[in-house]
């Protein structure tokens, strides 16, 4: 393939979507590892229930990456498994308020490296959901930087097509027109 052909910004937004996809799920191990192994947290309630949190949301990022991926090989289709994100968006605000109560009475009533990692974790995974459901707060490309510079704090990519309403052939992946 040329790498200035026609295709190159498809191959491009494929490579991004994939590398994003397996980030994301090679995360889940990889902490596990480095805070429970390494760094020898204990597995208390309040760090086991908020590292659980982190990793339901790492793995709703890996399927919402893997679904993009997806729908930008299929050619605008709507995304795959958009009623399984509408469900989680959902679902997921409880889970998250019992695991920062959890984690919060934890660090109140035993602070220490029992608790605080746990509401740490808890923490980040409510800002990975609203991440990812509502706005991006994410910010690792230079496109996004210079968005975030000239408006602001946007829609993340997955609330947007949370509102297509499953209408066929939206997507907001923006490729060039066909020369």
């Amino acid at each position: 393939m040329d790498p200035g052909g026609p295709d190159a910004p498809r191959a491009a937004i494929e490579r991004r979507l994939r590398s994003l996809a397996v980030f994301e799920a090679a995360n889940i191990p990889l902490q596990a590892v480095i805070w429970f192994g390494v760094l020898g947290l204990p597995g208390s309630a309040a760090n086991l229930a908020g590292f659980a949190l982190f990793v339901l949301l790492l793995a709703e990022g890996t399927a919402y990456w893997a679904a993009k991926l997806r729908q930008l090989r299929r050619a605008g289709r709507r995304l795959p498994g958009l009623a399984f994100f509408r469900v989680v968006r959902v679902v997921n605000v409880p889970l998250l308020a019992a695991g920062l109560a959890l984690a919060g009475y934890a660090v109140a009533t035993d602070p220490g490296r029992a608790s605080w990692p746990g509401l740490g974790f808890a923490v980040f995974a409510v800002l990975e959901h609203v991440n990812y459901f509502h706005l991006q707060l994410m910010h690792d490309t230079v496109a996004d930087w210079r968005r975030l510079r000239r408006g602001g704090l946007h829609r993340s990519h997955l609330a947007r097509d949370l509102r297509t309403r499953n209408r066929p052939g939206r997507q907001y992946i923006r490729l060039p027109p066909p020369a």
